[in-house]
């Protein structure tokens, strides 16, 4: 591995860890919070949807995991209190997720989060480096959408 490469993979695995802490650190300093970093996630998929709501199938796809993954995450989610589930009017086998007032709140302090993160890293860069940056990130990011498409081995 050429000394570049050595240098982007560092960086990619420390940023990708970096993120998961700051998200931890986050939840951890609201302490009525009791949610895991993988069930904000499930709320924030929730979330994208927020008026109909979406089906398991729907969620376990957004965040590449299985559907009985996704059912047992929700199930708890709904004990919790972030997440409604019902049943579709027509088709009693679909089930709909929705988010209720405290999982819409907790998707918006998410969100604020992810807003205050972008904002930070905009600020330091002229237009010439943003131009770059999401150049280089829309290529990294086709990358990675093509091999969790194909599978790691892909």
């Amino acid at each position: 591995m050429d000394a570049f490469s050595r240098e982007l993979n560092d960086l990619l695995v420390t940023t990708f860890w970096s993120v998961l802490k700051v998200e931890e650190q986050m939840l951890k300093a609201d302490r009525s919070l009791n949610l895991s970093i993988n069930e904000l996630h499930l709320i924030e998929s929730v979330g994208k949807e927020e008026l109909s709501g979406k089906t398991i199938s729907d969620i376990a796809l957004d965040l590449g995991i299985t559907r009985p993954s996704a059912t047992v995450s929700i199930n708890k989610l709904v004990e919790k209190g972030y997440v409604n589930k019902r049943k579709d009017s027509t088709d009693g086998r679909l089930v709909y997720v929705t988010l209720t007032d405290t999982g819409k709140k907790v998707d918006h302090v998410h969100s604020y989060f992810h807003i205050q993160m972008v904002r930070e890293i905009s600020k330091t860069l002229d237009d010439k480096e943003k131009d770059v940056l999401m150049k280089g990130l829309t290529k990294l990011n086709a990358f990675f959408q093509i091999k969790a498409d194909r599978g790691a081995n892909g």
